[in-house]
């Protein structure tokens, strides 16, 4: 039993990882008889750890090498290469020099750039990322993939940033060339903005039209969760009430990381022998806002005052639906529907805001609870 079952930022293995049987099963069945996957939830819903459980499955180790690179915070091409390399190295490393080494022989473009370790292990630095012919790269990093001594499975996290690259439709294009090409390999595009994901996927004008499996990812089940924890609680000496991850459940919306973290701050709290009621709650809950006071106190001094108003009125709806109609201006004093549409443009490439089909939320729920407790007094 790890000290904190609830582990928070990582998977930690199967028996901290609850449930989606379901849905791991049917990964495995669509990768393993050659298709390519979608996979679409809103963020903080277990995706990145739900891929991770993938690849911790037998059946998966033994057929695969399983890559995950995320490019979350990829702004180019060059910096996806960037990134995309350094997952295969990584995927590689534990299997010995001499495979990392035949990779690196297939580099050509970019010699130049490796730095090597005191192993002989190539070191990834950000130069890699600004060559002057990404285009080539990617060709000589999906030939390795070609020829790699086992079928590779390849999971790319926040696919649908490509979109924002300058030249996004021409990466786009490149990208599912190489895929459609590759006969070594299995992909699986996840994203959490999920009208991007489900244009790229499901418009007969882009690249990779009907090019994949669609897989949705939905909340835990609430019975599935509360026996989860409660198992939890009793293996680690203490027990929880049974209403307890119902109501945390409840008031994250069923998204698995705000639950999981209050249920780790819960588990703390509670000591030997101890009993967790929902009385706990709103202390935990205190203490996780508490803990990020100076960070969201910056961030909302950072930002200027027609995004802030905008963002105040998201916080004080939780979930805000037509924010460009003069209902919603006139109920929040804003100024226009065009200022909204400005400022939310901002907060969104801020990645504050976030769009989940249509509607608008804060990002961060422990921000959103943050600001309704300490600018609006709710």
């Amino acid at each position: 039993m790890a000290r904190n079952p609830f582990v928070i930022g990582r998977y930690a293995g199967p028996k901290y990882f609850c449930d989606r049987e379901l849905e791991t099963s049917r990964l495995v069945e669509f990768v393993t008889n050659g298709n390519n996957v979608m996979l679409t939830a809103q963020r903080r819903m277990g995706k990145t750890d739900l891929i991770n459980h993938l690849f911790a499955q037998g059946e998966i180790k033994q057929e695969f090498i399983t890559i995950m690179v995320d490019i979350y915070s990829t702004r180019t091409l060059g910096e996806f290469i960037l990134y995309f390399g350094r997952a295969i190295t990584d995927a590689l490393r534990p299997r010995g020099k001499d495979i990392v080494d035949r990779f690196v022989e297939f580099l050509t473009s970019i010699k130049a750039e490796l730095t090597f370790d005191f192993q002989g292990m190539p070191v990834w630095g950000i130069g890699i990322g600004e060559t002057p012919a990404p285009d080539i790269t990617l060709q000589e990093i999906f030939k390795y993939i070609d020829t790699a001594p086992m079928p590779c499975l390849i999971a790319i996290d926040e696919f649908q940033q490509i979109v924002n690259y300058p030249n996004g439709s021409q990466a786009e294009a490149l990208l599912r060339t190489h895929i459609q090409r590759c006969q070594n390999a299995q992909f699986i595009f996840s994203g959490s903005q999920r009208h991007l994901m489900a244009e790229m996927f499901t418009s007969p004008s882009r690249p990779f039209f009907q090019s994949t499996t669609l897989m949705g990812l939905s909340p835990l089940k609430t019975e599935v969760y509360q026996k989860f924890c409660c198992n939890l609680f009793a293996e680690g000496g203490k027990h929880l009430d049974p209403e307890v991850p119902i109501e945390v459940y409840n008031r994250f919306d069923g998204i698995t990381a705000y639950m999981h973290r209050v249920m780790n701050q819960l588990y703390s709290s509670t000591p030997a022998n101890g009993n967790c009621t929902t009385h706990y709650i709103d202390g935990a809950i205190e203490i996780l806002l508490e803990t990020g006071n100076d960070a969201y106190q910056m961030l909302y001094q950072q930002i200027p005052n027609p995004q802030r108003e905008v963002l105040l009125a998201l916080a004080a709806e939780v979930k805000a639906e037509r924010v460009t109609s003069g209902a919603f201006v006139k109920k929040h004093n804003l100024t226009s529907p065009s200022s909204v549409s400005s400022a939310l443009r901002i907060l969104q490439d801020k990645d504050i805001v976030v769009r989940d089909l249509d509607t608008y939320v804060i990002y961060d729920r422990f921000f959103s609870l943050w600001l309704r407790r300490t600018i609006l007094n709710q």
